[in-house]
């Protein structure tokens, strides 16, 4: 796994005043964030990690802007790939302001409990070399999106909405101007590996530990309502054919519940529900036309798989309590 300075990422070419920014994670195009182009301003959307902070100022220098021309640092949710270097970041921004659901607000101006979180799971060294220490956003440059906010873009509205599914601190953001939605997580990963002559290929992530699928269909569905032309989330880059893939998404979140509960009393869960997420995402990926050998594909998918099993398995302890 990188740090983010083992490699230089790509540079992608904008797309309507909407520039894709690899913050350089684990490996090239793996994790993104945006830069929205207004009038003469600008607002990011996420930050990836500390590590990534030089690639978020160099896609400015690259789309011929300044750091005193960002207003704004937009959030998805809290979580250390989207947002962990938010606080890094923001100092090197002298005019924005940090928007974010209000749930994760509070773990932006103390972001304690992420670190505590963080290194329970990976360890003191891992948790460094991921994410570097994180750093606290000034309370006063914290602004709570609730559902419904709208932030103001020199004549580029960005609306926020709650969309819960994936964690309970997510939002969306739409940008009407180029008719696309910021999706976070909530519309699910799609690697550009998995790219194949019938277009992309996703698949929803159930990281724990506030995965419910009920929330999540009912955020997919309200941003279709929108009849976004394209949805860009954080893995990785703008998504055409969006009915296509958000009916795929839906398939997949009732696929994954059903294996999770053929799985709920066995005494090995978790490798019963990583061996049947593998195996489900090798043949949909085969059927998709995806020829990548399957070693390959096992080092592709294999972190998110764990994920997956993982947040599974905390919801189906949750839904039975």
């Amino acid at each position: 796994m990188t740090t983010g300075s083992a490699f230089q990422p790509a540079i992608i070419a904008p797309w309507k005043g909407i520039h894709t920014i690899d913050t350089a994670q684990v490996r090239p195009q793996f994790a993104a964030a945006y830069l929205v182009e207004g009038d003469g301003r600008g607002a990011f959307i996420d930050c990836g990690t500390n590590h990534s902070v030089p690639h978020m100022l160099a896609a400015l220098e690259r789309a011929g802007m300044t750091a005193g021309q960002i207003d704004w640092l937009v959030l998805t949710h809290v979580h250390l790939d989207h947002a962990g270097g938010a606080g890094a970041l923001l100092p090197h921004l002298p005019n924005a302001r940090v928007v974010v659901h209000p749930r994760g607000a509070r773990h932006m101006i103390d972001p304690s409990k992420l670190t505590a979180g963080a290194t329970a799971v990976y360890g003191e060294a891992a948790m460094q070399a991921m994410y570097g220490t994180l750093q606290p956003v000034p309370a006063e440059r914290v602004v709570e999106a609730g559902d419904g906010h709208v932030v103001e873009l020199a004549g580029r509205p960005l609306l926020c909405l709650d969309t819960p599914g994936h964690a309970r601190h997510h939002i969306a953001i739409h940008d009407d101007v180029a008719g696309v939605f910021f999706t976070g997580d909530t519309f699910g990963i799609s690697y550009r590996d998995f790219d194949t002559g019938q277009g992309a290929f996703i698949f929803p992530t159930t990281t724990p530990v506030q995965f419910e699928p009920e929330a999540l269909h009912v955020s997919i569905d309200r941003m279709l309502a929108f009849h976004p032309r394209a949805m860009f989330p954080t893995h990785f880059g703008r998504l055409d054919e969006v009915e296509r893939l958000a009916a795929d998404m839906h398939a997949e979140i009732d696929d994954m519940v059903a294996l999770a509960r053929a799985c709920a009393d066995r005494d090995d869960r978790h490798l019963a529900l990583m061996d049947g997420l593998r195996a489900r995402l090798l043949r949909r990926a085969r059927q998709h036309g995806v020829t990548l050998d399957e070693a390959v594909i096992d080092e592709l998918l294999g972190g998110d798989i764990e994920l997956n099993a993982q947040g599974l398995a905390v919801w189906l302890d949750t839904s039975r309590a």
